[in-house]
């Protein structure tokens, strides 16, 4: 079966992945996407999502906030924001995030909404925080 080189590099962290795979998944500004071998070129912003990663009928996740994405028919590369492997996710810390974001999300709904929640903000870390659970197989 045909393979696509995916590199996912981050400003603070270089390349965090760097294999030949047979599929990407992705969460983009224009839907999701799916990314196989000899794929037309496209360049996309990302939104915050577990992406998923198909190599030899296993499937990878990996979380990542907000980026672009270039592809070419033989390569895919990801500029991720944040990006992170399961092995470096802290599950605590992303059920702690997650349930900070949900009562500032509340807070700001049940607020006069000019309340000092920046409720953007509060979104961006509910987002990251599920993707971060989703990548270690916890749904919240």
């Amino acid at each position: 079966m045909a393979t696509i080189k995916l590199e996912i590099v981050t400003p603070d962290k270089g390349e965090i992945f760097g294999k030949d795979i047979d599929m990407l998944i992705v969460r983009s500004k224009a839907g999701e996407l799916g990314i196989l071998p000899k794929h037309a070129n496209l360049l996309t912003e990302l939104l915050t999502h577990a992406m998923r990663i198909k190599v030899g009928g296993n499937e990878e996740l990996v979380a990542t906030s907000g980026g672009f994405m270039e592809v070419t028919p033989d390569k895919i590369t990801v500029l991720a924001d944040a990006a992170e492997l399961p092995d470096s996710i802290d599950v605590e810390r992303a059920k702690s995030s997650l349930k900070r974001a949900e009562e500032r999300i509340a807070a700001y709904k049940s607020s006069s909404k000019d309340s000092i929640i920046d409720i953007k903000r509060a979104e961006a870390a509910l987002a990251r925080a599920k993707a971060r659970l989703l990548v270690k197989n916890i749904h919240s």
